[in-house]
């Protein structure tokens, strides 16, 4: 994947330069993504991740061909080269079938892998961090290794045989919780040097002891705790000194970089600190549908001020009702009880509201709220109530008043701060794209 090489090239050779990597499958997020790349003329990230998109479907009922084929229909409808997109696969390995046996989770999370390559997805993390059902508890760096080994040697195997660019993959068993921490955080312990050391040994050895030394360049990223996380409604921020030693090791590492999950709702300076300090892969995924919920909810009262109770579409108050009578996306995230329940289902920073977008009625709801405001324009004076930014931007005639539009604008208020950190200093990438 000579993109992604090129920019660790780059990094390592001393450029201040990163890439952030889009972890949605939301329409308008992803449009959102391609426009900030089409704006900044750079590649574009994007990846699914395995409870997302898998060969059953996943919670968005789309496989590893569905999703690529909806990238690229976006990319299409904007005129954004594909040769500029980059499809990644996020925690493949048995994050989905932990309740099974492992010989059947891994089974299961063989076909998952050769089926995202197939599907043209280049850039692979091999997770097996996570333990199955049969397992003793915890799972050795040993075992870990020996099963993402097993894992790349499916996807290589599915490589040769549909062709194209070799795939590249990132790995690293200290991974945090996918959507954001389930408790308060109290404390967080950034991954120590010799543990990243001992995951690289592992996996290494447990490459090489199957013939895959070949693979290990194309070993890009190693997923680390660098002290950066989020719960329901708080943000523990990086804090580079104490990432020092961990950043030092891995200027050792000749074609590796750090990939930083959970990055969401970080400052812009912290940002650029991750990638000063090797965390140069960056996953965003909570923190842009948190701003897509936030500019569909804001329309949705402005609809109401506009249009008035009988004509209003209701997204906000359908989805809500489709939460309460369909729980299991929140119910084991959200502990509390009463108005707090309340306040965590609509307002947590691990947005599991998130869920329910692709739910019909949500959607019946969504697609009147778009009508009803294409149709009615609505007044800039109600719009800055609740959008202030995004009226500001339509008094400059800088956004049109469409409503998709304006939620795109909104999520691209995150992915600017994200591209501002990564390719500020990136001249030479854009030189390949």
């Amino acid at each position: 994947m000579k993109p992604l090489l090129d920019m660790i090239s780059a990094h390592k050779q001393g450029q201040p330069i990163g890439v952030y990597s889009v972890c949605s499958a939301h329409p308008l997020v992803l449009e959102a993504a391609l426009c900030q790349a089409k704006q900044d003329n750079q590649l574009v990230l994007i990846e699914a991740t395995s409870n997302q998109v898998n060969q059953y479907g996943g919670y968005t009922g789309m496989t590893p061909s569905d999703f690529a084929e909806r990238v690229f229909d976006l990319a299409d409808s904007i005129d954004f080269p594909h040769d500029n997109i980059v499809l990644g696969g996020d925690h493949l390995g048995p994050n989905c079938w932990q309740s099974l046996a492992a010989s059947e989770a891994m089974a299961r999370s063989e076909v998952l892998i050769a089926d995202y390559v197939k599907a043209g997805f280049k850039k692979i993390h091999l997770d097996c961090s996570m333990p199955c059902a049969d397992d003793t508890l915890p799972l050795s760096e040993l075992t870990m290794a020996k099963r993402a080994a097993k894992l790349c040697e499916v996807a290589e195997r599915s490589w040769n045989e549909c062709g194209g660019e070799a795939p590249v993959y990132v790995i690293g068993t200290e991974v945090p919780t996918p959507g954001g921490a389930l408790e308060s955080l109290d404390s967080l312990a950034v991954t120590q040097p010799e543990q990243a050391l001992d995951t690289l040994n592992a996996h290494h050895q447990a490459f090489s002891d199957i013939g895959l030394g070949y693979v290990w360049p194309r070993v890009i990223g190693l997923v680390v705790q660098p002290g950066v996380e989020f719960d329901h409604h708080s943000v523990h921020h990086y804090q580079r000194e104490l990432a020092k030693p961990l950043s030092k090791m891995i200027e050792s590492q000749p074609h590796l970089v750090f990939e930083a999950h959970s990055t969401d709702y970080q400052t812009p300076d912290t940002f650029t600190q991750l990638v000063e300090d090797h965390f140069a892969i960056l996953k965003v995924g909570p923190a842009l549908t948190f701003a897509l919920r936030e500019a569909l909810f804001a329309l949705d009262r402005a609809e109401l001020e506009w249009l008035g109770p009988q004509q209003a579409a209701h997204l906000r108050s359908t989805i809500e009702q489709v939460m309460h009578e369909e729980p299991d996306y929140w119910r084991q995230h959200y502990h509390s009880r009463g108005h707090q329940q309340y306040l965590d289902c609509t307002y947590s920073l691990s947005d599991r509201i998130r869920y329910y977008w692709s739910h019909a009625d949500v959607q019946q709801a969504q697609q009147k709220l778009f009508e009803n405001l294409t149709q009615n324009t609505i007044p800039l004076t109600i719009l800055s109530q609740y959008l202030p930014n995004q009226a500001k931007a339509i008094s400059q005639q800088l956004l049109s008043h469409s409503p998709r539009d304006i939620v795109i604008h909104k999520v691209m208020e995150v992915t600017d701060i994200y591209a501002r950190a990564c390719f500020s200093n990136s001249a030479l990438i854009k030189e390949h794209i």
